[in-house]
C-alpha cells in the first residue's frame, strides 16, 4: 500500500507541476537604477522604464517606485544612489533585453535627473538567468543638456533587430 501511495502522489506532484498558470510562466525581473554623483543629480520625479528585445517585444514599467525594494521612507533616485527594484512580467528570455527607454515625468520639486546606469536581471521557470546593463550617462532635464526627458539605449544592433524603439530624437 505504501508504494500505490507514493505512486499516487508523484503523479498528483507531477501533474502540479506541468500545470501552466499565467503567474507560474511569468519571469521576475530585479532592476538596478544608479543615480549620477553630480551635483543636483538626483530627482523627485516618476520614473518610467520600457524595456524591450530585438524582436520588438517590450516590457512597460508606469512607475518604477512601486516595484522598490529599498526599506520603508526610502528616497529614491538620490545622488549616488544604488536603488533596487523588482516585480513579475512576461518572459522575453528567448533572446536577451537590449533597448531601454527611460523616461521622467519632470514632477517634483527636483524635476531634473542624471541616470548612470540601470541594470536588468531576468529569470524564469525554466529558462537561463539574463542580465543587461545599459549604459545611460545621461539626463533628464528640461533645463541641462541635451534638454529632454528621456534617453533611449538600443543595444540591440547585432542581435538581429532594432529593439523595438526607434533612435532618440
Amino acid at each position: 500500500m505504501g508504494v500505490s501511495v507514493f505512486h499516487l502522489l508523484f503523479i498528483a506532484a507531477l501533474s502540479l507541476a506541468t500545470t501552466s498558470n499565467s503567474a507560474s510562466d511569468q519571469c521576475v525581473y530585479t532592476i538596478y537604477v544608479r543615480t549620477g554623483s553630480v551635483i543636483k543629480g538626483g530627482t523627485d520625479s516618476k520614473i518610467r522604464l520600457s524595456m524591450g528585445d530585438a524582436k520588438g517585444r517590450q516590457i512597460q514599467i508606469w512607475d518604477l517606485e512601486t516595484l522598490g525594494l529599498m526599506e520603508a521612507g526610502h528616497d529614491y533616485y538620490e545622488r549616488g544612489n544604488l536603488d533596487i527594484f523588482s516585480g513579475r512580467g512576461p518572459c522575453l528570455l528567448d533572446t536577451p533585453l537590449c533597448s531601454l527607454n527611460v523616461t521622467s515625468d519632470g514632477s517634483g520639486s527636483r524635476h531634473g535627473w542624471y541616470c548612470e546606469y540601470v541594470e536588468v536581471t531576468s529569470t524564469g521557470p525554466r529558462l537561463p538567468c539574463s542580465k543587461t546593463l545599459f549604459h545611460v550617462r545621461q539626463w533628464l532635464a528640461t533645463d541641462a543638456s541635451p534638454y529632454r526627458l528621456h534617453a533611449f539605449v538600443d543595444l540591440c544592433r547585432g542581435l538581429g533587430g532594432g529593439g523595438g524603439g526607434g533612435a532618440d530624437a
